[in-house]
C-alpha cells in the first residue's frame, strides 16, 4: 500500500478511537450534569427535614454540586485536542496518552492522563532505552477530527509485519526489517548518536550539527519534549520557544513535535518573532546581507536621534512681554545632549522637557544681561513649564517614536545617508532606501529584526507600565496547544531551540537572543548549508546571544538515512569546493535510479518543467516539489497553472529548507548559484530536498563540476 494510502488508512483508525473517547466524555458531561441537578434538588429537600437532619443533608448537597462542578470544569477544560498521542509496546499492547484520563463503562482505559506513569514513555522513551515502546505515535486533532500522524519507530527490529508505519518512521522500520546485518547495524548507529543528543544535560548550550537527512530537527523535537517532562521544575513555567526559518517549516514540525499534549510550547518562524508581525517574504541576497549586518544597529541609532521629518525647526515663546527664540542650531544642540544621556527617547521626554526650559533660561538670562537686568530663572521655568504651548510644541518636536515609523523615515535617501555615513557604501544607501520607500509589498523577514531592535532602542511607549499591566491581566497572545498567555515581547523562556541556524543573520541572533537571556539552549544547524555569507560575524552575534553559559556542548549527527546515496553523491560533487569532506554526512540508503540532469534550452524551460512534473507525478505515489530561484517562483508556478495534482508544490531556493519531497525537479541550478552569495551552498540545499528522484533542468552546464 502506497505511503498516502497508508497515512488515510492510520488517522481512519484513530479518528474512530477519538470518536469513542469523545462518546464517552459526552457521556460524563451529562452524568456531571445530572449530579449537580441532583445536588441542588437535595439541598431544596432539606428545607422540610428536621433541623438535625438539615446540616448533613446541604453538606451532601454541597459535595455533591462542587464535585460536579469540578468534574464539568475539567471535562470543559481539557475539551480541545484531548488525545495527542499512542504508544504501541512489545507485548502488542496500546495506551493512548492524552490531557485527560477517560475510562468506559467497563473501567477499561480509552486515555491515559499524559501526568500519569503509564505515559510517561511518551516523553521519555528513546531508541537507547526505549522502554518497551516499539512505536510512538503523535496525533494531531484539531477538535473531534485528526488531522494527521506522525510515528518515530524506537525498536526497529521488533516492528510486526502488518504495524502500519506513517511519516518518518516508516523509513527506519524498513531499514530495521531489511535483511542484511550491516543495515541493522546502521540504524542501530544512527539511533544511538540521536539518543546521545535528545538526553544531554539540559543546562547551557547544546549545539546539534549534521547534513541533510540526518534527522536533525526531529532530534531537537524529542530533546524538548524530553526535557520538558524530565526537568518540569526547571523548565515548565517559564516555558519553550521554537524558532524556525518559515511559517510553512513551523507548521510542518508541528505535525511530529512530540509534545504536542504540553501546553507550554511555542513555534514561530522567524518573521513571527516580533508580537504583532508576521512577515514572510524574502528580500533578495543583496537586501538581505545589509539588513542582517551588526552595522544595521549603528544605522538605526542615528536615524532614530536625528530630528523628526515633521518637527518644527524654532522654538519662540513669549515670556513678560519678551519673545524668547530658539534656533535650529540650538535646538539641534539639546537634541543632541538628551540623546548622548543614554535613556531611550520615549522615556526621555520629561529630561528633554528640562533640558528646553534650562535653554529657554539662558536665553532669557541673555535677553536680560544685555539689558542690564535680572531675571528669577527657577520662576521662569516653572511658569514656561506649566504653559499649553511649550507642551505642544515639546509632543511635536519630542515626539513619540513607532519602530515602523523610524524605518519609513529611512525611505528618505538624504535620510538614509546621513544615518550610514561611514558605515554603508552609496550603493548600500541606495538598496535600503529605495526598499523601505516601498511598503506596498509589507515587511520582510529580515526588517522583523531591525524592527526589533528599534522597539528596544526607542523604548516602550509613554505610561507603559500601566499598559503593560492590562497586557498582564488581558493577555494578547499564547503559546501553541493552548498554552499560558504571555505578556508581549516575553523574554522568559527556560528554553529555546532554534533550527537552521546557520542561516540566521547577526541581528536575528540579537532578536532571538532577547527572549532567551535566562535560558538554555538547544541550536541546530549546519554550516555546509548556509546562506549567510559572513559566518565569523553571525557566531559574534551567536555568542552575544547565548550570553554566560558556563556549559557548550556540541554534537555531530553523521548519517544522511533520507536522501538516497545517488543524489546525495550528485549534492556532494556541487559543494566539495566549500565543504571538508568530514562537514559532510554519509548517505547509506540506495535506491539504483540516478538523479537525471536534463540539458534544457531556456526557451523550452516551461514545457520540460510541465514534463518532468508530470513525469514525477506518476513515478512516485509521494509529493513532487519544483525548486526555482526565489525571483522565478510566480513564472514557474504560471507554468505549471494547468497541473491541479495537489502533491506538486513549487517552492523558491530559500523557502525549501528544512523541507522534503519524494521527488524534485530542479530548475535552472545556475540560477540559484548567481541569486545568492553563497550559491553553490543554497543549490546543496535544494539537491538534497528529494529522497526518492531526481531531475535537474539546465540551459548552462557550469554549475556542474567538471570530473
Amino acid at each position: 500500500m502506497s505511503e498516502p494510502r497508508v497515512r488515510r488508512a492510520e488517522i481512519a483508525v484513530e479518528q474512530a478511537h477519538v470518536d469513542r473517547v469523545y462518546t464517552r466524555l459526552a457521556e460524563l458531561r451529562t452524568q456531571a450534569e445530572a449530579m449537580r441537578t441532583k445536588g441542588y434538588e437535595l439541598g431544596q429537600g432539606a428545607q422540610r427535614e428536621a433541623i438535625f437532619e438539615q446540616a448533613s443533608m446541604l453538606f451532601e448537597r454541597d459535595m455533591m454540586v462542587y464535585h460536579a462542578n469540578q468534574t464539568l470544569q475539567t471535562l470543559d477544560a481539557e475539551y480541545e485536542g484531548l488525545v495527542f498521542g499512542r504508544l504501541d509496546h512489545l507485548d502488542r499492547e496500546h495506551i493512548y496518552v492524552g490531557r485527560l484520563g477517560i475510562r468506559d463503562n467497563e473501567f477499561d482505559n480509552l486515555v491515559t492522563d499524559w501526568r500519569a506513569p503509564a505515559a510517561a514513555a511518551f516523553y521519555q522513551a528513546t531508541a537507547e532505552e526505549p522502554m518497551d515502546v516499539v512505536r510512538r505515535r503523535v496525533i494531531r486533532c484539531s477538535g473531534q477530527t485528526v488531522l494527521d500522524v506522525d510515528d518515530d519507530v524506537l525498536i526497529a527490529d521488533a516492528v510486526p509485519e502488518d504495524m502500519q508505519i506513517v511519516g518518518e518512521g516508516a523509513l527506519m522500520a524498513a531499514l530495521g526489517r531489511s535483511r542484511g546485518e550491516k543495515m541493522r547495524d546502521i540504524v542501530a548507529t544512527i539511533q544511538k548518536e540521536q539518543d546521545e543528543v535528545i538526553r544531554a544535560p539540559w543546562r547551557g548550550v547544546t549545539e546539534i550539527t549534521g547534513g541533510p537527512g540526518t534527522g536533525k530537527t526531529a532530534v531537537a523535537l524529542h530533546r524538548a519534549a524530553y526535557l520538558l517532562y524530565r526537568h518540569r521544575r526547571q523548565l515548565g513555567g517559564a516555558g519553550v520557544l521554537v524558532v524556525g526559518p518559515s511559517g510553512v517549516f513551523t507548521t510542518y514540525i508541528s505535525r511530529v513535535l512530540p509534545s504536542m499534549g504540553e501546553t507550554n510550547v511555542e513555534l514561530r518562524a522567524l518573521g513571527e518573532v516580533l508580537d504583532g508581525l508576521e512577515a514572510t517574504r524574502q528580500d533578495t541576497a543583496a537586501l538581505a546581507a545589509i539588513k542582517g549586518s551588526l552595522r544595521m544597529r549603528k544605522v538605526l541609532l542615528r536615524a532614530l536621534r536625528d530630528t523628526p521629518p515633521e518637527a518644527p525647526m524654532e522654538l519662540k515663546i513669549v515670556y513678560r512681554g519678551e519673545v524668547l527664540k530658539l534656533t535650529a542650531r540650538e535646538l539641534e544642540k539639546v537634541r543632541r545632549k538628551a540623546h548622548t544621556q543614554g535613556a531611550p527617547p520615549n522615556r526621555s521626554r520629561v529630561r528633554v522637557a528640562e533640558l528646553l526650559l534650562a535653554a529657554l533660561a539662558d536665553k532669557a538670562e541673555e535677553y536680560a544681561k544685555a539689558d542690564g537686568k535680572e531675571i528669577d530663572r527657577a520662576e521662569l521655568i516653572n511658569d514656561l513649564g506649566e504653559r499649553i504651548d511649550f507642551h505642544r510644541f515639546l509632543v511635536v518636536w519630542w515626539p513619540v517614536l513607532y519602530p515602523a515609523q523610524v524605518l519609513k523615515w529611512l525611505g528618505n535617501e538624504k535620510r538614509m545617508a546621513a544615518a550610514s555615513k561611514g558605515i554603508l557604501n552609496r550603493n548600500e544607501i541606495s538598496l535600503l532606501s529605495a526598499d523601505f520607500a516601498d511598503r506596498s509589498r509589507g515587511w520582510s523577514v529580515a526588517d522583523v529584526a531591525l524592527l526589533d531592535e528599534l522597539r528596544v532602542l526607542v523604548g516602550p511607549e509613554p505610561k507603559r507600565r500601566r499598559r503593560q499591566a492590562v497586557v498582564e491581566a488581558t493577555p494578547e497572545r499564547g503559546s501553541s496547544g493552548g498554552a499560558p498567555h504571555r505578556p508581549e515581547h516575553y523574554d522568559e523562556y527556560s528554553h529555546v531551540v532554534v533550527d537552521e541556524s546557520q542561516d540566521l543573520s547577526p541581528m536575528q541572533w540579537r532578536m532571538i537572543g532577547r527572549r532567551g537571556k535566562y535560558a538554555s539552549w538547544t541550536v541546530v544547524g549546519d554550516p555546509v548549508q548556509s546562506s549567510w555569507p559572513d559566518p565569523a560575524e553571525a557566531a559574534q552575534a551567536r555568542d552575544q546571544a547565548f550570553g554566560v553559559k558556563t556549559t557548550r556542548r556540541r554534537f555531530t549527527l553523521r548519517t544522511n538515512y533520507r536522501n538516497s546515496a545517488e543524489i546525495f553523491d550528485l549534492a556532494a560533487k556541487v559543494v566539495a569546493g566549500h565543504a571538508q569532506a568530514d562537514e559532510l554526512p554519509k548517505a547509506v540508503r540506495t535506491t539504483g535510479i540516478e538523479p537525471e540532469v536534463r540539458p534544457v534550452d531556456q526557451a523550452a524551460l516551461a514545457p520540460a518543467t510541465q514534463a518532468a512534473a508530470k513525469e514525477l507525478l506518476g513515478a512516485v505515489e509521494g509529493t513532487v516539489g519544483v525548486i526555482t530561484a526565489m525571483d522565478r517562483v510566480g513564472e514557474v508556478e504560471g507554468w505549471l497553472a494547468g497541473q491541479t495534482d495537489e502533491r506538486l508544490k513549487v517552492v523558491g531556493s530559500l523557502d525549501s529548507k528544512g523541507l522534503e519531497y519524494d521527488a524534485v525537479v530542479l530548475v535552472e541550478p545556475t540560477d540559484l548559484v548567481t541569486e545568492s552569495s553563497t550559491g553553490r551552498r543554497v543549490l546543496y540545499v535544494a539537491l538534497t530536498r528529494a529522497t526518492q528522484q531526481l531531475i535537474v533542468l539546465a540551459s548552462n552546464p557550469d554549475w556542474l563540476p567538471h570530473a
